[in-house]
């Protein structure tokens, strides 16, 4: 039953943690989470109900409302009764662009339970699969919405019974991904069921839904739909949504089986957050005890013109409340809380105050970004970081038309970096250039759109890929001298196994873990027991330096400089200045001089740079270039021509699937070659196939282009076109010559020798 939302009522509630849920909509792009969304908002009294499924309410940025497409993502609080009882039900609205997948990640770690939104023509798809994954792995319980199944009458023409059998192979697919991601406690009692009331089908469009248990109270089900739309009065479909309602399809289901917060942090808390669960913090967590120290973690950063950052995340344990002095854990600052509010889709509401187990939006808190452990302890634990299945792998070059605008596109590329922080900016020392990378050209096409909506007026360049430098060889120890000649570092090189450099991408094994733990895992994948316990430091994309010398003097205090030549390699490899990705550095040797003056920071970070390069330029080394998995829907005559399309541009066709009258192709091409894949793709096509792209894996680059490509990118990085010899980094050891010494002969005379003795011994 809806209720008309008033905070007064929320906040009423909103201590009894029986009667929250938080919960999000995850899905493929354009599957209609939405959509779906707007019927919820209808139900709570935010949005009048006729324009739901119109209003797209949730996408309040322009942009979103020009290109139909959810961007940003949006929390929205409803209230909501169910069986006579009134439940707070705070909800995040998540984008379904891989582009975007970055802010369905951050928005995960706020919620216990999503929606999973599938279309029921087209599936499980790609996109599906990797939010649900992320989902699993952030130990957040899934329920599944069918959506669109008006299109199972209109374009498939299957009756009631068809239906329900096409439907079962979707729950079947969706409960596979359960048993592939889930883990071992949750795989069973996770899978969805018609039977267990944790599958809903329904059409956002024309707002009607149901579930199991409203299907036998309310005697509808597929018999019905089919008639609605088949029947030439378009009041059928009405009269279906005035019977059956979306809203209590959707949220029915997520106050089931979603669990309240107090209830869910008992299972996710050991999961992202690395405490100590005895302690008097871990316990709060655990029973989200609002009376315990407050601990938040911050999972979105929005700027407000007027107000400044304000940030959003999920309150874990503690109350918040105006005032309240905090502190942020990773930035090591203080900080005070200005005001504390709730977000109502694209407006704030002030509340005051907020208890665990809420989604509160904190002003004030100038230096918070996304990720950030805010707590009312100092020295408390920080959550979990957040890991992101996509890396960036597009860049532009941005720069001001006007020079005079140049402090107004730091300042704009600043705030849209802190809302967002999967995209990176840095400024390249050498060119001058101002380079923003993102996940995909889509990314860069909205952080662009949303500097001019600041009203800067800039000029970008074409798209660059970002590629990465790796070695298919071993090579080493090689010895490299410091600019003084007094201190001799040695170095060799591998390749890392792809499975260590993904537990590294994946933070299951980082720097600052416990080193028997990391010995441990390493031992588990091949290593010896030394090598294994000398790790001495990891760098996020996947690269490690072990130590492997033995009773060499001051190598302790000089390790930072050592670790500070490994840090700029990382960020410029030696073929193109590229990142450096997948490579094991071994330091084999070290030769310091005794005075500490001569062995300082200037003479030990070229020298193990200078022998990072010289070993990665005798490794056989490689470019790697990002590939994207391409899905592509069109009618099946076209299949040939979508291959053809993806052959001209070193792509290639795996798998082909036929869901009606629509074929869905699954196939790979290499990101450089997808700038004017559209232009290609629609004159082949005649526009009739639509597609998304997704980072997939690095590959290297093929022999046939290798030369070119490094040229070119040496060339715009203003460097010598031929990448360096390794000479110019090696040092060979002189070979000593043998001493020059004059001989003299002179008798040496022994006492008692014979006279033959004594002529015979001479020197």
């Amino acid at each position: 039953m809806p209720k008309f939302k008033s905070t007064q009522e929320i906040l009423r509630i909103i201590g009894n943690k029986d009667q929250i849920r938080n919960f999000g909509v995850i899905a493929h792009v354009d599957h209609g989470k939405t959509t779906m969304s707007d019927s919820l908002l209808a139900a709570s009294g935010i949005i009048a109900p006729s324009v739901a499924g119109q209003a797209l309410a949730l996408d309040s940025m322009k942009l979103e409302q020009n290109r139909q497409m959810t961007i940003r993502g949006a929390n929205v609080t409803l209230l909501y009764e169910n069986e006579g009882k009134d439940y707070v039900i705070n909800m995040i609205d998540t984008p379904g662009h891989i582009d975007f997948t970055g802010r369905v990640t951050r928005a995960l770690r706020a919620i216990d339970g999503v929606v999973v939104v599938s279309d029921s023509v087209e599936g499980i798809m790609t996109q599906t699969e990797t939010v649900t994954r992320q989902a699993l792995e952030e130990r957040v319980r899934p329920v599944l919405y069918i959506n669109k199944i008006d299109r199972l009458v209109k374009e498939l023409r299957l009756d009631g019974p068809a239906m329900q059998k096409w439907l079962s192979n979707i729950i079947a697919d969706f409960n596979r991904l359960v048993d592939l991601y889930a883990e071992p406690e949750y795989k069973e009692k996770w899978k969805v069921s018609i039977q267990g009331n944790s599958v809903a089908f329904g059409s956002a469009k024309d707002r009607w839904g149901f579930n199991f248990k409203m299907a036998q109270k309310l005697g509808v089900g597929f018999k019905d739909v089919y008639e609605a739309y088949t029947s030439d009065d378009p009041e059928k479909i009405k009269a279906l949504a005035d019977r059956s309602h979306l809203h209590d399809a959707v949220l029915g289901m997520v106050v089931e089986h979603h669990p309240p917060p107090h209830v869910a942090q008992k299972y996710r808390i050991p999961k992202i957050w690395p405490g100590d669960l005895n302690s008097e913090i871990g316990q709060a967590l655990l029973n989200c005890d609002e009376k315990g120290p407050a601990m938040m973690m911050v999972t979105t950063i929005n700027v407000d013109p007027q107000a400044g950052r304000v940030a959003t995340g999920r309150l874990y344990s503690g109350t918040i409340k105006d005032g309240d002095e905090v502190y942020l854990i990773d930035a090591k600052r203080p900080g005070k809380v200005q005001s504390v509010n709730i977000y109502m889709g694209n407006t704030r509401e002030v509340v005051s105050v907020l208890p665990a187990g809420n989604i509160p939006a904190l002003l004030g808190l100038d230096y918070a970004v996304s990720g950030e452990s805010i707590s009312t302890v100092k020295n408390a634990t920080p959550f979990e970081s957040i890991k992101y299945v996509s890396e960036p792998v597009v860049t532009i070059a941005v720069e001001p038309k006007h020079p005079k605008d140049l402090p107004k596109l730091v300042e704009g590329l600043r705030r849209i970096t802190v809302e967002d922080p999967n995209l990176i900016v840095k400024i390249n020392e050498e060119s001058g250039e101002t380079l923003m990378a993102g996940m995909g050209v889509l990314h860069l096409e909205i952080a662009t759109s949303l500097l001019q909506e600041m009203g800067l007026d800039i000029v970008t360049t074409q798209p660059l890929i970002n590629y990465r430098e790796t070695i298919r060889a071993k090579a080493g120890p090689i010895m490299s001298k410091s600019p003084n000649k007094h201190n001799k570092i040695f170095m060799r090189v591998e390749p890392l196994p792809e499975d260590i450099v993904d537990m590294i991408r994946t933070g299951k094994i980082k720097e600052d873990m416990d080193k028997k733990e990391m010995a441990k895992i390493l031992r588990e994948k091949g290593w010896g027991t030394d090598e294994s316990r000398s790790v001495v430091a990891i760098d996020s994309s996947g690269n490690m330096m072990v130590d492997e010398t033995k009773g060499v003097q001051f190598i302790q205090e000089s390790m930072d400089s050592i670790r500070s030549g490994f840090d700029d390699v990382i960020k410029n490899g030696p073929i193109a200045k590229e990142q450096v990705r997948g490579i094991k550095f071994v330091l084999h040797h070290f030769v310091p001089h005794e005075d500490p003056a001569h062995r300082g920071l200037a003479q030990l970070m070229p020298a193990t740079r200078r022998a990072m390069l010289g070993s990665m330029l005798i490794a056989d080394p490689v470019l790697l270039e990002p590939i994207l998995g391409i899905e592509i829907k069109c009618p099946q005559e076209q299949i040939g021509v979508v291959a053809s399309v993806l052959s001209s541009k070193r792509g290639k066709l795996l798998n082909v699937e036929q869901k009606g009258i629509i074929a869905i192709i699954q196939g790979e091409v290499p990101a450089s070659e997808t700038f004017d894949l559209s232009e290609i793709m629609r004159g082949g096509t005649a526009g009739k196939a639509m597609w998304t792209t997704f980072f997939k894996t690095w590959a290297p680059v093929p022999n046939s282009i290798f030369r070119t490509l490094v040229a070119d990118t040496r060339k715009r990085k203003g460097l010598n076109p031929e990448p360096p010899s390794p000479d110019e980094f090696i040092e060979r050891e002189e070979k000593r010559q043998a001493p020059h010494f004059t001989l003299k002969l002179v008798p040496l005379f022994c006492y008692g020798a014979s006279n033959e003795g004594k002529r015979a011994m001479h020197v």
